[in-house]
């Protein structure tokens, strides 16, 4: 149904100091209520889309050359990054972006501002907070920057929820991370997508473990949307599994001559 769909990117293209072609024709839908994620290997345009999803590509010298965005009826690229914001469209950045000399807490209050919450509504925000990630409570003192990075990105996510988010965007979360860190941010946010209907966009390098988790996936290769379907049907296509979940079969390669073909086809 067109009426579920919460976020369009539609045949977006996408270059960086007018020269440098970043995204060629990238569609990717999230309806609500859907953990989509976005794979493909470093340099694929996973994190450009992101930002442009988030109209932050200005500040990186990118613009938009062709296609739109729409979020929730609103034309992205004709809102601020600020107004997304508070319109639901919350962003966790490429490395977690912690304020770093600002206690635990301090940063997660940060994300409430940002929405402009009441101290009573600030307070209730950070127990529902401490309750998704019990460890930030006990460290809620301490200075982010001398935390460890699976504290950060649970930092990170927390500030993001407090924005109350519609569209949770993350970017690269498992990045740094031990694997045991790594499953447990991804299944909390699958419970906090069961329990509460949140919708999650997430570009992941981590394919094994995105698509475990994932209900649709598109695949980026080369700036381009080479592939999209159901996250457990690409999980099981041998070339997904050659390409990026690094397992091999001697049936694989018939297979990623076809993935291949499709990029070739994308690009043209």
């Amino acid at each position: 149904m067109q009426g579920d769909v919460q976020l369009a990117v539609e045949n977006v293209g996408a270059t960086y100091n007018h020269a440098i072609v970043a995204l060629h024709r990238v569609s990717v839908t999230v309806r609500r209520g859907q953990i989509v994620v976005l794979i493909g290997s470093n340099g694929a345009g996973k994190t450009t889309t992101l930002k442009a999803v988030s109209n932050l590509l200005q500040a990186e010298r990118g613009r938009i050359t062709a296609g739109a965005i729409r979020f929730e009826g609103h034309d992205v690229l004709r809102t601020s990054p600020d107004k997304l914001v508070r319109l639901g469209l919350v962003q966790v950045l490429e490395g977690r972006h912690c304020f770093r000399t600002l206690t635990v807490e301090e940063n997660l209050v940060t994300g409430a501002i940002a929405r402009g919450s009441r101290r009573a509504e600030t307070a209730r925000d950070l127990e529902r907070i401490y309750t998704i990630f019990p460890h930030l409570r006990v460290k809620r003192r301490a200075i982010s920057g001398l935390t460890s990075g699976g504290e950060q990105q649970m930092t990170a996510i927390g500030r993001a929820l407090m924005s109350h988010p519609k569209l949770l965007v993350l970017d690269e979360p498992s990045m740094g991370l031990a694997p045991k860190t790594v499953q447990s941010i991804f299944q909390t946010l699958k419970d906090l997508n069961e329990s509460e209907g949140l919708s999650i966009l997430v570009a992941e390098q981590n394919s094994t473990i995105a698509l475990r988790y994932a209900h649709r996936a598109t695949v980026l290769e080369h700036g381009a949307a080479v592939l999209e379907g159901p996250a457990n049907e690409l999980r099981s296509r041998a070339d997904i599994k050659a390409f990026y979940l690094g397992e091999t079969s001697f049936d694989a390669r018939p297979t990623e001559t076809a993935l291949e073909r499709a990029i070739a086809l994308s690009l043209a």
